[in-house]
């Protein structure tokens, strides 16, 4: 069976000489589809970044990532977008909401961009906000929502267009702990029910319990 997303011997290296700085070290993951996998690790340890170049938002420096397997051709910048919107939900630490659309706008957004009917988007995007939660709150714009909507917002938005590959950073961080564990339980269930591949980079030990593979991340390099 072809992995959803297979990176190999995959590295980060800023700068030179003695400003060289490596944050991500000679990298291998291959994840299968309907798999959750939790990369654990303290700040600094790279995670983030390596999450970056799986969502193919950063082109590694050495190394290739493959998606169902096809190799991501890192010297294509539009077509790196492409490629980001075919096959991959993001959903960010930092929201990265539009402040000038209210949450139902914010998942419409992606669906226009994935080709759906004027007539198709709302209802679901409703759809989508229903399912994390938040039904009753399609009109309210990032101000008027907590913390902990704006976190399901992005979740919704991620999921739209259904994409095989799903990609989140801290998604339990702005989250009572009732809500966290809600959030990964349906993350886990959509990944098994939908075959969606679901990569994780999270600190909340919670976290655990949801995924079916937990990787260890220190000083750039995955350790066993």
């Amino acid at each position: 069976m072809t992995a959803a997303l297979e990176i190999s011997h995959v590295s980060k290296i800023y700068g030179s000489g003695d400003n060289r700085v490596v944050a991500v070290d000679d990298v291998s993951l291959t994840l299968a589809a309907g798999e959750v996998v939790l990369i654990e690790g303290p700040s600094g340890s790279g995670k983030t970044t390596l999450l970056s170049m799986m969502g193919c938002i950063m082109r590694p420096t050495l190394g290739e990532v493959r998606l169902a397997g096809e190799l991501v051709r890192q010297e294509e910048g539009d077509a790196l977008a492409t490629v980001r919107l075919r096959h991959i939900g993001f959903m960010f630490q930092a929201f990265n909401l539009f402040p000038a659309l209210n949450a139902e706008e914010n998942v419409e957004l992606v669906l226009r961009l994935k080709g759906y009917s004027r007539a198709t988007r709302r209802p679901e995007a409703r759809r989508l906000l229903e399912l994390v939660g938040l039904g009753a709150r399609c009109g309210h714009y990032p101000e008027q929502l907590s913390g902990g909507e704006k976190q399901r917002v992005a979740f919704a938005r991620a999921l739209a267009g259904d994409p095989p590959l799903l990609l989140a950073d801290e998604p339990t961080a702005n989250l009572d702990s009732q809500r966290g564990k809600e959030v990964l339980a349906l993350v886990r269930e959509l990944a098994i029910s939908s075959g969606k591949a679901v990569v994780i980079v999270s600190h909340d030990p919670k976290a655990e319990v949801f995924a079916h593979r937990v990787v260890a991340m220190e000083d750039g390099k995955l350790r066993p």
